[in-house]
């Protein structure tokens, strides 16, 4: 009997699934699997609150998969043996799955794609992730935009709404039951830490409220579009249309994985070369004290504790935080990036390191070198009763709060001092 495979990756549901949708309507057999990669697992801490994230999502499908007589394989190893493995094991005729456009993913399925050639296998990937996909949105010239506004007005221009997929043939998938496996047989154990879900019906005044971190004013989708238990699709279908600044947010978030993708070297490097010249203070004491949220001053200490503490940052924070890390204590943005990828439950390779580089001033379209955001005016502008603050930092006010890291006007003036003397001409 010939088979076909669903690859379930960075889209974990079975409602408005593209590529799913294609191999039900095109196949019988579906045998739908998940690979828990070692090489993206090897990099994480047991309790890694994403990985539970992932493993309830994937239970769930399991169990609606039980309703239409199939169920879900879950597998863990070297994604490639594990796919030589399914292609010894199966008479395999097609495999299908959504694109990832992060430069780790594009040389996975790429390999994939190599070795199902040398099986006779067809491999079929369908755009799903974003709307607008690598050469769909560029200039006229055919190159890839590297400034927001000129590819948000093209974005939009292009834009004529989103159609949600009709329901699929469940009647398509392969009548197998195989057993989930508990979290611990891949060698994790449940987090401490949940997912909030999201909210895309209390963005009425997501406008005006959506910089003050102690309103419920965001969608918290970030780590649901991340690992597409919703679709884009289904989001934008939600929205109404005059919503112009949420909907800039989702196209921020195709602008940055389109700008990964077309230059994939800014993973380890300055988008902006001339930046190679700065060379960073690093004070590890200074690093740590930013992690802990130790660092003297209210606003940038509340978002990292509430990083640690929930793996989620309000992103009016998220700007503040990282741009004290880069411009009051010179730090490599690059350490930052890391932090965050540790920590942030919607962390994803392209927005982390683009909104990153846009804080240091390395990256395109990004904030130049000599703003500097003022964290004691940003506490007053969006958090002026402390309410976001004192929720964070209950000791602020006592002598167990400590006395601020560095004096703000001193640290501008090093940073424009040395940015000036330090880029590259």
């Amino acid at each position: 009997m010939k088979h076909s495979f669903f690859w379930f990756r960075r889209d974990l549901r079975l409602e408005d699934n593209t590529a799913l949708y294609s191999a039900l309507a095109e196949k019988k057999n579906v045998i739908t699997v998940f690979i828990f990669d070692d090489a993206i697992l090897n990099e994480l801490p047991r309790d890694d609150s994403r990985v539970t994230f992932i493993y309830n999502n994937l239970k769930k499908i399991h169990q609606q998969l039980k309703k239409y007589n199939s169920s879900l394989l879950v597998l863990k190893g070297d994604v490639h043996k594990v796919w030589e493995s399914l292609l010894n094991e199966y008479d395999v005729d097609s495999i299908y799955y959504n694109k990832d456009y992060e430069p780790y993913a594009i040389d996975r399925d790429l390999n994939l794609y190599s070795l199902a050639l040398s099986k006779g296998v067809d491999v079929f990937p369908f755009k799903d992730h974003v709307i607008f996909e690598k050469y769909e949105i560029v200039k006229a010239d055919g190159n890839p935009y590297t400034v927001y506004t000129p590819y948000k007005n093209k974005w939009l221009s292009e834009y004529n709404g989103v159609r949600i997929l009709p329901n699929i043939q469940f009647d398509n998938f392969c009548p197998v039951s195989f057993p989930f496996p508990l979290i611990e047989d891949i060698g994790f154990k449940i987090s401490r830490i949940c997912v909030e879900d999201y909210n895309i019906n209390a963005l009425d005044n997501y406008a005006i409220h959506r910089d003050y971190p102690i309103l419920n004013a965001t969608s918290k989708l970030g780590v649901h579009l991340r690992f597409g238990t919703i679709s884009i699709r289904q989001v934008l279908n939600q929205i109404p249309t005059d919503n112009e600044v949420f909907i800039s947010e989702l196209i921020w978030r195709e602008f940055f994985i389109q700008v990964l993708f077309h230059h994939p070297n800014i993973v380890h490097h300055n988008f902006r070369r001339k930046y190679d010249g700065i060379t960073w203070l690093n004070e590890t004491n200074d690093f740590e004290r930013w992690q802990l949220g130790l660092t003297g001053y209210p606003l940038v200490d509340a978002g990292m504790r509430e990083l640690n503490a929930t793996g989620y940052m309000h992103n009016r924070v998220r700007m503040v935080t990282a741009g004290f890390l880069c411009k009051h204590l010179l730090i490599d943005w690059k350490w930052g990036e890391a932090y965050f990828a540790q920590k942030l439950l919607d962390y994803e390779l392209a927005s982390n390191n683009g909104n990153w580089q846009w804080a240091a001033g390395t990256g395109c379209d990004a904030a130049p070198y000599f703003r500097v955001f003022n964290p004691e005016t940003q506490l007053k502008k969006f958090d002026k009763d402390l309410e976001y603050v004192k929720k964070w930092v209950p000791e602020l006010g006592t002598d167990k709060y400590p006395k601020p890291i560095i004096e703000h006007s001193f640290a501008r003036k090093r940073a424009i001092e040395k940015y000036k003397k330090e880029l590259l001409c």
